[in-house]
């Protein structure tokens, strides 16, 4: 299991609540549909529409829109479908008459809103880019309260987070939040685009009026909050744009690609190709790929086209292998096998004795729990204190409905994992309370924890005898689960594909 969804992007359907747009609709979902039909092993597959349902907020359109949206998840293709509004969703204040409330119609966003899609380990930020411009011609305008609205939301979610594992209620679980993949979705596009309907249609440009009036604060929150894809639509042209802005998070010493934080801004056409131009949809794969011997991950992003008059939706990017535009992510999310595991216990109902299993063997085939010459305290107490984590929620799954023999070889693994804990923070010279609050800091990322802790073991620390001590300990750590069916030879040599820590 690692990192992987799917986002087909559709936008400015601008429906009317006369049917007339109905056959154009046909054609969109036909085409997305066989699109998807390919990605159907994939966990998380998002459809995303990015404003504009309608062309005008009136009872009509809006059944219209809610017609259009349930036949989409009648396909079952999507295991979920979100939407952002658009300015021809909003209900004017001098056109109130008739109209509904879109916002509260389609259960829409009215600033920012979060939604975490734990398997994938996708952030999905959706952003009201109306807000506080309503009297303005097509005037998104991230002010300051709505930027303030869109940081606020973002620690909201990481301390959500940063939370205990499987906590009563809860529909996710703590990963840390550096690792998750954020994409953020308004309508409107951020920057200035090349074209637009004002100097198409009525020979004056539209660039004032039509992007957001703050691009720079805009980019600068996106960046603060570690997005990697802008997706909008509004303008009803396809394009894709990469913005390489210098990283806050990055320290005076980095430099080169560190130095920087990469973000891409897709937009989306209108999907049924209103106002004569062409109708599009995207379609984004984020997922692990191989690259000269090594594992990283990447967007792929298909757009798809359909000329006026065409009754097919063809590859825009027909020059491309694939007609797939490949752009590499910048940072490495493959999952520590912590949070995989924590993945696999959260998700699933009563464990069987393999799932157990399994779950060990990703817990411990790592370098921390194998012999080493000389060994790396630092990293090895990262693994030990994850892997705690992880543990513990599967002792308290198998307790509650899994094998009652496995139940005394859990508790005793947690034990020994205690132990390992303590004593390489003994090493380190780090004392009771430090631990305890680097404990409970739950599925921390590797890199925020390395910061917080010594690198090398402390003055006068017999680290010889330290090492012998730790390999007893992951001896009688291999003979507990040997218990469960598992022969890890735990203490000895470091496997040939073992996982970093």
């Amino acid at each position: 299991m690692d990192t992987s969804f799917v986002i087909a992007q559709i936008s400015d359907l601008h429906l009317d609540g006369s049917g007339r747009l109905l056959p154009a609709i046909e054609t969109l979902r036909a085409a997305v549909c066989e699109k998807m039909a390919d990605v159907t092993q994939v966990p998380d597959r998002i459809l995303l529409i990015t404003g504009d349902l309608v062309d005008d907020p009136t009872p009509r359109a809006l059944d219209e829109a809610l017609s259009v949206i349930a036949s989409f998840r009648q396909t079952g293709l999507f295991t979920d479908i979100q939407a952002v509004a658009g300015n021809h969703d909003v209900k004017r204040p001098s056109q109130a008459a008739g109209r509904h409330d879109a916002y509260d119609y389609l259960h829409l966003p009215r600033t920012a809103k979060s939604v975490y899609y734990r398997q994938a380990g996708l952030n999905l930020v959706l952003l009201d880019s109306n807000r506080a411009s309503l009297m303005k011609l097509a005037g998104g305008h991230v002010d300051e309260s709505t930027y303030k609205a869109i940081v606020a939301d973002s620690a909201r979610l990481s301390a959500e987070l940063a939370g205990s594992l499987g906590s009563a209620g809860r529909a996710d679980y703590a990963e840390p939040a550096e690792n998750l993949v954020r994409v953020l979705a308004l309508h409107h596009h951020p920057l200035p685009q090349a074209t637009g309907e004002g100097k198409r249609f009525l020979g004056l440009p539209d660039e004032p009026l039509m992007y957001l009036a703050a691009p720079a604060t805009f980019l600068e929150s996106a960046t603060s909050l570690n997005v990697d894809l802008v997706l909008h639509g509004h303008r009803h042209v396809e394009g894709l744009t990469r913005y390489s802005i210098p990283d806050p998070c990055a320290t005076s010493s980095e430099s080169g690609e560190a130095f920087w934080r990469t973000i891409y801004v897709l937009s989306c056409p209108s999907s049924t190709g209103q106002a004569g131009d062409d109708a599009g949809f995207n379609l984004i794969h984020f997922g692990p790929a191989s690259r000269a011997g090594r594992g990283e991950h990447h967007f792929a992003i298909s757009r798809y086209s359909r000329r006026r008059n065409d009754a097919a939706f063809r590859p825009l990017d027909s020059n491309l292998a694939d007609g797939i535009i490949k752009l590499p992510a910048g940072r490495d999310f493959s999952r520590d096998p912590a949070v995989e595991s924590a993945i696999e216990v959260v998700s699933s109902g009563a464990l069987k004795r393999d799932q157990v299993a399994a779950i060990a063997r990703r817990l411990f085939m790592r370098r921390g729990f194998h012999d080493e010459a000389q060994p790396d305290w630092a990293n090895s107490l990262y693994a030990y204190i994850v892997s705690s984590h992880a543990w513990t929620e599967l002792e308290g799954k198998v307790a509650r409905s899994g094998p009652r023999s496995d139940v005394g070889t859990l508790a005793a693994v947690r034990a020994l994992l205690g132990r390992l804990i303590e004593q390489s923070a003994g090493v380190l010279g780090i004392d009771r309370a430090q631990l305890d609050e680097l404990y409970g800091k739950g599925l921390i990322n590797c890199d925020d924890f390395l910061r917080e802790v010594p690198r090398l073991p402390c003055a006068g620390i017999d680290v010889q005898q330290q090492a012998q001590q730790r390999l007893q300990l992951l001896e009688d750590l291999a003979r507990q689960v040997k218990a469960l069916g598992l022969d890890l030879d735990l203490g000895g040599e470091v496997p040939l594909h073992q996982t970093p820590a």
